[in-house]
């Protein structure tokens, strides 16, 4: 390593991609981002699709802004990384070209169909009780989807990938991806880190030819060099290294600097987490598997809120008419406004409580589960919603806190906040409050670019070893402390009102999707095919 080296790590997100340059200390030199038009298409009702092709433009139209910037000279990379938004699919023929568009993670179409596993598979899972979340998981692939409305694509499928894989092809030449990319409905086995054995439940139920998928290596692994294409492209030398990273829930984790298991890392994105990188394979629920961590044999205990903080998007977009005008005279933007009148608003909410199921889940929470307010009264403002939700979302980052703790026998002593939430000094001191633990903030918010750049410093030879290199390329830059008598308040709102929320609300959810059909293709209808 020298001080005029840096590496180019590349964050393809569901929003926007981004190009960052980094230094072998963790530095941030510059990054250029493209935000995305539409970040999606939906040709019908709840589908999320894009062009395969766009995420490429978009990539090497960052990596040439970065360039023009000129804070960063091309000549100084030493290697490029990717990491990239999970559980999007690309289906290529044999030449290596899209067949359709990619089917985004937030997707929600469903297979109406699913074919049986045979007489020992389907006797064990209904002994277990766990018959209709095999079910679930069956209709929710889009393997089975595909084989079902779009069987002549699917025949003419030669390589079935993730968005990694495919943009690891598009750099390289090659059919490869890292272990720490896998998450999706695909046969992957978390436990073994590798492919699903053919006569496995998992490749039963996501039947997706072996021979099509990836070669897969360790995360932090050189996946080949660029071609003379993609370096002209990418304004980068012929013959650079590309270094695999992990996905970006993964390296967000790695960048928040939380490799120990009493480190416990909150992502607020689009999708909300919490995750703990533990040695040991753990189901926080059962049949929903960890993640495959960025830290080669080691796992991501993770729990979701599927609509984390895109609920501060949809208020906004709904109610927030007034603050964006009013942002807009400013200069400012609408969130910082929000934050200002929400901060006013006691701890609490006045008693308002929001439950962030604004998406169904798997398990927990189940394919039923809706959104939920409860405590309204009349002086209670928009202005109440909106803490509600920063709260509601804290809530459910403490459940699946909870949750991973009572399943590993881990307990978390001190979390790492990320994610564009963390630019909020409100949600890090409702986080740190309601998870009743010092909350730190990273030195920066690309926490996701920084974990995939930490692996290519690791891959490179520039440390020792990956601890080495995360202890030397994380920082924080301030610490979030647990303030009484707010802790107090939240522990018995979070005890005795938002733990009983979803399993008294449960059967309403069941009646209202029985009544309505939405969510549309429900579980119990699966139960009857």
């Amino acid at each position: 390593m020298t001080h005029s080296e840096a590496i180019l790590a590349v964050d393809v997100g569901t929003q926007s991609t981004r190009a960052l340059a980094f230094t072998g200390d963790g530095r941030l030199l510059d990054y250029a981002q493209i935000v995305y038009p539409t970040p999606y298409l939906s040709p019908l009702p709840g589908w999320a699709e894009q062009v395969p092709e766009l995420y490429w433009d978009w990539m090497t139209e960052a990596t040439q802004k970065l360039w023009r910037q000129g804070r960063v000279r091309p000549e100084s990379i030493a290697a490029l990384t990717l990491t990239t938004q999970r559980s999007t699919i690309v289906l290529l023929d044999e030449l290596g070209q899209p067949l359709r568009p990619a089917i985004v993670w937030l997707d929600q179409r469903r297979a109406s169909r699913v074919l049986s596993l045979g007489p020992f598979w389907e006797t064990t899972f209904k002994l277990a009780g766990l018959k209709p979340t095999l079910r679930h998981l069956q209709a929710e692939a889009e393997i089975n989807w595909l084989a079902e409305q779009e069987p002549d694509v699917l025949a003419r499928t030669k390589h079935y990938l993730l968005l990694s894989g495919y943009l690891h092809y598009r750099l390289t030449g090659q059919y490869v991806d890292t272990v720490a990319n896998q998450v999706g409905y695909i046969p992957f086995d978390v436990r073994r880190q590798t492919w699903s054995k053919p006569n496995s439940w998992k490749a039963r139920i996501f039947p997706v030819e072996q021979k099509s998928l990836p070669k897969l290596v360790a995360s932090g692994s050189t996946l080949g060099e660029l071609t003379a294409k993609a370096a002209a492209q990418l304004g980068l030398r012929l013959g650079l290294s590309v270094i695999g990273a992990a996905s970006d829930k993964a390296c967000e984790v790695l960048g928040s600097g939380c490799l120990e298991p009493h480190q416990g890392s909150v992502g607020y994105g689009t999708t909300a987490t919490f995750i703990v990188n533990s040695n040991r394979y753990v189901e926080p629920v059962s049949l929903v598997p960890p993640y495959p961590s960025a830290q080669p044999g080691a796992y991501n205990l993770e729990m979701q809120t599927y609509r984390g903080f895109w609920m501060v998007s949809w208020f906004k977009e709904q109610f927030a008419q007034e603050e964006m005008r009013l942002a807009g005279d400013r200069g400012i933007s609408a969130e910082q406004i929000l934050e200002q009148r929400a901060a006013e608003i006691p701890p609490g909410s006045l008693g308002l409580m929001l439950q962030p199921f604004w998406s169904p889940g798997v398990r927990y929470p189940g394919p039923e589960a809706k959104g939920a307010m409860i405590g309204f009264g009349g002086i209670h403002t928009k202005n109440h919603v909106y803490r509600a939700i920063l709260e509601g979302l804290a809530y459910a980052i403490r459940d699946g806190k909870e949750r991973i703790e009572k399943k590993s026998g881990i307990k978390v002593q001190e979390i790492y906040v990320s994610g564009g939430g963390s630019q909020s000094r409100l949600v890090m001191q409702i986080t740190a409050n309601v998870l009743g633990l010092p909350a730190f903030k990273p030195s920066t918010e690309q926490t996701s670019g920084l974990g995939a750049a930490i692996l290519a410093a690791n891959e490179l030879g520039w440390y020792q070893d990956l601890p080495t290199a995360v202890q030397n390329m994380t920082h924080k830059t301030e610490v979030f402390e647990p303030q009484m008598p707010d802790v107090a308040l939240y522990d018995s709102l979070y005890r005795q009102v938002y733990q009983n929320m979803y399993p008294k609300l449960r059967p309403l959810f069941r009646a209202i999707q029985e009544i309505t059909g939405y969510p549309s293709h429900s579980l119990s209808t699966l139960r009857r095919l």
